[in-house]
């Protein structure tokens, strides 16, 4: 069969859809920021230090001290234990990395808090864009645009989507044919759903759901599908699940069907490839994904999204010191892995990242289940519907790079007595 070049395809109704709305010329006359240029000692990226191993400052992100309901307090009054906190998606722990925190102390000296008015109008300055040139060059794009959430960098994504629909529309409202169709991962994370949502009331998309990582479910709908321009959106890692999707099939059905391939890399910027580049780099497939979506507030280590292809919305510099920061202290990854590794073979799990989700059932036994790893001492996410079935309730544990193997065993010894079915027996772990 010959292979359809969606590259081309969908660049043309990209293409048509700015002239439409005269998009390039409006955009070309928004101002940019010059803000005042700093001494070279204030100079927020001056100087990032990079380490060989773990700092005190890593584990100050997982041994922490929390407050034990009053009910639990022998006084009546709240009281204070430590806890060590397996719920935290800052898997590199770079949200205290002296590093980060200094650049970020620094420009909040220099330029103050707060982004002074939409990008659009008045928020976007020459650090946002240096940091959006870093975000396009780590994912190996053409250009990048940040914005204030994961969750809105989803929405605003697929906003724009539906707007290709509807100006590439003979009238005001696209026909059937006109419309995009755009085919999610049935496991995909909420923010996706929601934006996918919002499209479809607009009646600018058809959305169909396909089985979670079921090729033959996706091809049989695609091959099925009449309206001309399709688009498949996936996670990459699975934040309810901890699986990977199966990214070298989707290219191949990319190639077949000439769909707008997206990808959601939240929970795998930074953490996969060789320089943090993702999911995407780490199959060597970055020139096959047409558009990345994700969040800075997980590996990155603060709050933000990106979307890597589009022009949309700005956010703090200090997310720049954070990719400088990973990409040099490669050691953080190796040891998130190391930590994955180590749980698979305390418990037989087959984590095949750093999300461990371990189903335990009832939503009243998960409660119990977290109450007793509260009282053993570990904070771990509760996941219960609407986001899961009632009867698929789970406990949902984040490993970090400032995770050691000693927590580990602490923390299997503590879930085999409260998950049933976890294989915890033998210790092959020297």
């Amino acid at each position: 069969m010959e292979e359809v070049s969606a590259d081309t395809i969908w660049e043309g109704w990209a293409a048509r859809a700015l002239a439409k709305v005269g998009a390039a010329d409006f955009l070309s006359n928004l101002p940019q920021l010059c803000l005042p240029l700093p001494r070279a000692q204030e100079e927020p990226l001056a100087d990032v230090a990079t380490f060989d191993g773990p700092g005190p400052w890593d584990r100050t992100m997982v041994e922490v001290d929390v407050e034990v309901p009053k009910a639990s307090a022998t006084d009546g009054e709240p009281a204070r234990r430590q806890m060590l906190i397996f719920s935290t998606n800052d898997y590199l722990n770079l949200s205290a990395h002296p590093a980060v925190r200094g650049a970020s102390s620094k420009a909040s000296l220099l330029f103050g808090m707060g982004p002074r008015g939409p990008a659009l109008i008045s928020g976007h300055t020459e650090y946002h864009r240096r940091l959006e040139n870093a975000l396009a060059e780590l994912h190996k794009k053409e250009d990048c645009c940040v914005t204030a959430t994961g969750f809105s960098a989803n929405t605003a994504f697929l906003a724009a989507l539906g707007g290709v629909a509807t100006h590439n529309a003979a009238s005001r409202r696209p026909a059937v044919q006109e419309k995009i169709a755009v085919f999610s991962d049935s496991l995909n994370h909420p923010a996706t759903v929601e934006g996918l949502r919002m499209s479809e009331h607009m009646g600018q998309t058809l959305v169909y759901s396909y089985g979670h990582r079921n090729m033959e479910n996706l091809d049989e709908l695609l091959s099925k599908c009449p309206v001309e321009k399709k688009v498949v959106i996936t996670d990459s890692v699975f934040s309810m699940e901890g699986d990977i999707a199966p990214m070298h099939d989707l290219v191949q059905l990319r190639k077949k069907h000439g769909f707008l391939f997206v990808v959601d890399e939240a929970h795998s910027t930074l953490l996969w490839g060789r320089n943090g580049g993702g999911i995407g780099e780490h199959f060597g497939i970055e020139d096959q994904i047409d558009v990345i979506v994700g969040a800075m507030s997980k590996s990155i280590g603060c709050v933000g999204g990106f979307v890597t292809g589009s022009k949309k919305w700005c956010d703090l510099v200090r997310l720049l010191a954070a990719v400088t920061v990973a990409k040099k202290e490669v050691w953080r990854r190796q040891e998130v892995w190391n930590r994955v590794r180590e749980f698979t073979e305390l418990t037989k799990y087959p984590a095949a990242s750093p999300i461990i989700c371990l189903v335990v059932g009832s939503e009243e036994a998960t409660i119990r289940a977290s109450k007793h790893m509260l009282e053993r001492g570990f904070h771990i996410t509760t996941i219960t519907p609407p986001v899961v079935a009632s009867d698929a309730c789970r406990l949902r544990i984040t490993l970090t790079a400032a995770h050691t193997l000693g927590d580990l065993r602490r923390l299997v010894a503590a879930l085999s007595e409260c998950v049933p079915g976890l294989d915890c027996a033998g210790d092959p772990i020297t």
